[in-house]
């Protein structure tokens, strides 16, 4: 089984939040939404935060400066075609709204109340209706997709919190 790392942020400007929409992926074979990211880089492994800034920059021409209060809020974990999917998930303020064209996908920034209603996979839409009930949360939550006994997929949730070493 493989495992594969995923950075993804959420970049917010007051009440929007700027999201990607792709006609298809290796996973989806229509159209669907998501926030902006991608797989980490040999390199990137043991700094997902990095890699999302780069994916950032590529995806939206966004710089790092342009961008405030980016932190990490969730860990995303999920068995999905047979590897493990581990995907970091950011959420972090722009300066500005104007974003560069992308190949991967039309960019829009989209107002927080209609993001439960966009087309996007089962752990994003998790996340975001989680993130939405929390919003001024600052422990970064673990999110596991299992599915119940009528295999519907559902999310457990969990925070990490930091220890005291001795």
């Amino acid at each position: 089984m493989e495992i594969r790392q995923m950075a993804t942020a959420f970049l917010m400007n007051e009440d929007k939040v700027l999201m990607m929409k792709k006609a298809r992926s290796k996973l989806f074979d229509f159209e669907f939404w998501g926030g902006i990211g991608g797989h980490l880089e040999f390199e990137e492994l043991n700094h997902p935060m990095k890699a999302s800034f780069r994916e950032i920059e590529e995806e939206t021409g966004f710089l790092k400066r342009d961008i405030e209060n980016f932190k990490l809020k969730y860990i995303l974990i999920e068995n999905s075609g047979g590897e493990i999917r581990q995907q970091y998930v950011y959420f972090g303020e722009t300066k500005h709204m104007n974003f560069i064209s992308s190949d991967e996908g039309e960019l829009y920034w989209i107002h927080k109340n209609e993001l439960i209603h966009l087309h996007t996979s089962k752990i994003i839409k998790f996340t975001i209706e989680h993130y939405l009930e929390n919003p001024n949360q600052d422990d970064i939550w673990v999110g596991t997709v299992t599915v119940n006994n009528e295999l519907i997929p559902q999310i457990t949730w969990a925070t990490i919190k930091e220890t005291m070493t001795f």
